[in-house]
This record gives structure tokens, sequence and C-alpha cells, in this order.
């Protein structure tokens, strides 16, 4: 009796010892604070996969752009520096325009019209980044953007000159077409930038300004649901391929499960953060109909320079959005 159990304790340590020697930990590099709901959803969906494999894959998320600044991410996944890593891909619009389809101003402005449209996109998007050594694993949105200033704003004549904080392409074209003066800025020195003066406005959800605390620099937020920008978490494509069907399949499960929960936090989080940022003492409320108007038409021009840029990819997107 003793030998058998001591030969089943060595043959649990040997399996034990076994699974530790091919564990991996990918390190998951991430822009925003941990507290963002991107970034739990991202932890969630790390856990998920770590358990779900059985300790074959312990993926470890790094938020806060404390392993790879937000513009550096998609580089490192693409290169093998980090095995995986979620990234704004509007903010590569100068790869292929196609990235920027999410951040057109008003072509998609509700949760609903943004879901329609990532259908469209979605096998077009996954088709260019496995071209770039990168597998699509989910995709979140972010809530409707609206714009933040330090003064009242009632149309486009009152932004001239403002420094804008600007991530993407879509950012930087707003500012110019409005007169701003735009500023590239990573989410994570939004509060020291607006502090310093280093920026005085920009347009973004009310999760960012909630979670960066902006009141203590600006004063009002305008609801104009211009866009729902998305973030994608990717994997370097090497990797994937030499990881098993089986964990393969644990991984995708994983991410349809935080795709789902973190479409429903950017809904949930949508109201909460309004209040969060009126309780810090900002005006929020929509935009006037003249800045709304004068918004609008930007927003069409930008559109149709995107769709000379993304040819007939961007068409078909289009279309397929609109036909449904």
């Amino acid at each position: 009796m003793k030998l058998k159990s001591a030969l089943v304790g060595l043959s649990s340590a040997m399996v034990m010892m076994t699974s530790a020697a091919h564990a991996e930990k990918w390190d998951m590099p991430m822009a925003y604070s941990g507290s963002n709901f991107h970034s739990v959803t991202g932890a969630e969906f790390a856990k998920c996969v770590t358990t779900g494999t059985g300790g074959d894959i312990e993926i470890v998320t790094h938020p806060s752009g404390s392993l790879f600044k937000g513009a550096d991410i998609k580089r490192a996944i693409q290169t093998g520096q980090a095995p995986i890593g979620e990234r704004l891909l509007s903010g590569h619009q100068n790869e292929n325009p196609v990235f920027g389809v999410d951040s057109l101003p008003f072509l998609a402005s509700s949760f609903d019209d943004a879901a329609k449209l990532w259908k469209a996109s979605k096998p077009t998007m996954e088709s260019i980044l496995d071209k770039q050594n990168l597998v699509l694993l989910y995709s979140v949105p972010w809530p409707p953007q609206g714009l933040y200033f330090k003064k009242e704003v009632n149309s486009v004549a009152d932004m001239k000159g403002i420094k804008f904080r600007s991530y993407n392409n879509a950012t930087a074209r707003l500012a110019e077409l409005t007169g701003m003066l735009p500023v590239t800025i990573e989410a994570a020195e939004i509060s020291q930038a607006f502090a310093t003066g280093v920026a005085e406005s920009m347009v973004s959800s009310g999760a960012t300004g909630y979670d960066r605390k902006v009141w203590e620099s600006l004063t009002h937020f305008y609801e104009v649901d211009s866009w729902l920008p998305r973030n994608y978490i990717m994997v370097n494509k090497d990797v994937w391929g030499k990881t098993s069907e089986a964990n393969q399949n644990v991984i995708n499960a994983c991410a349809q499960m935080a795709e789902y929960a973190g479409t429903w936090r950017a809904k949930e989080y949508t109201g909460f953060t309004l209040t969060g940022l009126r309780n810090g003492g900002m005006t929020v409320g929509p935009a006037s109909d003249t800045l709304t108007s004068e918004l609008k038409e930007i927003g069409a021009t930008m559109t149709e320079e995107w769709l000379k840029a993304a040819g007939d990819d961007g068409k078909a997107i289009v279309d397929a959005f609109r036909a449904m």
C-alpha cells in the first residue's frame, strides 16, 4: 500500500512538473488604466485562458502602458516582443485606411449601429491583420465619443485655436477642420497634459474622462455621440500557430465571452461615467443645435475623404453597413 501510494504521488508530481515545464507566460500590454473597463475585461479574459488551459498558458496583463506605450503595442505583437496585446487600431490608419472605419464621425453613433459596422468590417479587418502577422481575438467598443473643453463652446468658431488632444488620424483631422491645434497624447498621459496646459480639449468617451478625473482641469462635456471607436485584442500569428488546437479553442471561447462582457460594460458604463463627470463638477449635456449641425457637416467631409483613401474595401464595408 505504501509503495502504491508513493507511486501515485510520484506520478502526480511528474504530471505537475511536466505541465509546469510546458506552461507559457503571455505578457499582454494594454494602454489604459487598470480600473478602465477594457482593462478589467482583459484581466478577466486572461484569467479565463489561464484557467481554461489548465495553466498551459498564463496570460498576465500590463495596463496603463506599463509594458509598451499604446502606440507601440501593435508593433510589439507583430514582431513577437509581446505575444498578445490590446490596441486601438484607428491609431494606425496611416498603415491602412480601413483601420479608421470605427472613427468616422456620425457614421455609426449608437451601440446598435457600431455593432453593425463591426459586423460589416470584421472580415476585411481580419484579412489585413493576418497579412501583418496578427490574429484578431476579440474587439470591444468604447462608449459614444463626446467633446471635452475648459470653457463653454456653442459653435465651431468657438473651438478655433484650442489645443486638442489627438490620438489617431480622425482626431487630428477633426482638429484641423475645426481650427483647433492637434497635440498627440497617449491615454496614460491625459491627466498630466490637461493639468499642465499641453492640451485643453479632447474628443473621447465619458469613461476616459471619468478614469482620468479630467474635472480637475476641464469644465464641459458635450454629448455629441460622434463615433464609438473599438479596442482590439490580437495575438502574434507565429505564437498562435504553435498553440495547440485545444488551447486555441479555449482562447477563442474566452474571447467570445470577453467581447460580450466588454460590450455590456461599455453600455452600462456610459451612464455611470457621465454621472461621475457631473458629480466631479463638470457641465454635462448635449451640444447646441448649431455645433451639432456644423460637426455633422465636418463628419460628412471626413467620411468622403476616408472612402476615397480606403478604396474598394472601404466602399464595400460602408455599403454592407448601410444595407443592414
